[in-house]
């Protein structure tokens, strides 16, 4: 038996997009032991999981350094013949490094790879997916075959949002982290409007976007359902996946529909999908602004504020792109 832990300590869609690597391991390997280090506030996403048999949660907020020093004594004992590593950053190349796994695998662009003895590229190419990157990882151990995101949402997700299924209707995450990510609330505003006789509309995100989503409620001529902090990630998963179309940023949501082959339309503004964060679900497109900007993409991640004040990548995107029947 083969004993597995993959670390992957970023944010909720880099959680979603490591999946393919777990069942990547599962499918090769079907008796291994396959464990997972996640960042705190992302274990709910493998809470039913069916496989995971350990979830190492790294509180980042409440002594950073001392919780990961307690997870490493941990993972120590554990003995792992394969710590793979699909963060670039010091912090997990250095747990890396100390894990005492037989086996060290991550990527080159990571500060501690001189101590990982299987090294990867993560070279943003077109049309090379960050799961392509992730799995590439992996590929001397298993092959070179595609597979997608997949979260494992429990009966009870099921039933919980059977209500809202019953006329047909339509999901928007309108909001994001980061503003340059984030399409314009006019855009999510006319966008209502126009399916307002055809579909109920659903608005998802966290408790902290429901005062963000009830601004745009309040501008249109009907008001959607404001879901904010009603429903976890793996329960947003399911109503996703019951949709007629959901509608999301370059952001989480769009990791989730991939990860349940929900239809979609990601709207990418100061991002591209170059970057290979694109949508993978089977009925996917991505909406972007049609005019070539100089100023796009302006960088990686998103930004607080677009850095020439007029934010055109987003301002400029047709509400009649998003329209899918």
């Amino acid at each position: 038996m083969k004993k597995f832990l993959v670390i992957q300590t970023a944010f909720i869609g880099d959680a979603i997009l490591a999946t393919p690597v777990l069942e990547k391991l599962n499918q090769f390997y079907p008796d291994s032991q396959i464990d997972l280090l996640l960042r705190k506030g992302n274990e709910s996403l493998f809470g039913e999981h069916p496989f995971i048999k350990n979830l190492f949660v790294w509180d980042k907020k409440k002594g950073k350094y001392k919780a990961l020093f307690s997870i490493l004594k941990k993972v120590r004992k554990e003995k792992y013949d394969y710590v793979i590593n699909l963060q670039r950053f010091a912090t997990t190349g250095w747990f890396t490094c100390f894990s005492r796994a037989k086996t060290k695998i991550g990527f080159a662009k990571n500060p501690f790879s001189f101590c990982f003895d299987i090294k990867g590229d993560h070279k943003l190419e077109k049309g090379i997916h960050e799961v392509n990157r992730n799995l590439a990882l992996i590929e001397d151990l298993t092959d070179s075959s595609f597979i997608k995101p997949k979260l494992y949402p429990s009966k009870q997700a099921f039933e919980k949002v059977k209500r809202y299924t019953e006329k047909p209707y339509i999901c928007i995450a309108p909001t994001s982290v980061w503003f340059t990510k984030q399409a314009p609330q006019k855009l999510w505003i006319n966008l209502i409007n126009r399916l307002k006789h055809k579909y109920v509309v659903y608005m998802l995100g966290g408790k902290a976007d429901f005062a963000a989503c009830d601004l745009i409620n309040k501008e249109t001529e009907m008001r959607a359902v404001n879901l904010c902090g009603r429903l976890n990630l793996l329960e947003s998963s399911v109503l996703m996946k019951g949709a007629r179309m959901n509608y999301v940023n370059d952001s989480a949501p769009l990791h989730l529909t991939s990860s349940l082959n929900a239809p979609v339309r990601a709207v990418f503004c100061s991002t591209v999908e170059d970057f290979g964060f694109g949508p993978l679900s089977d009925d996917s497109k991505v909406i972007e602004v049609k005019e070539k900007l100089e100023c796009r993409p302006c960088g990686l991640h998103g930004k607080k504020q677009c850095p020439l004040e007029h934010f055109k990548c987003g301002n400029n995107i047709d509400v009649n792109d998003l329209l899918f029947d």
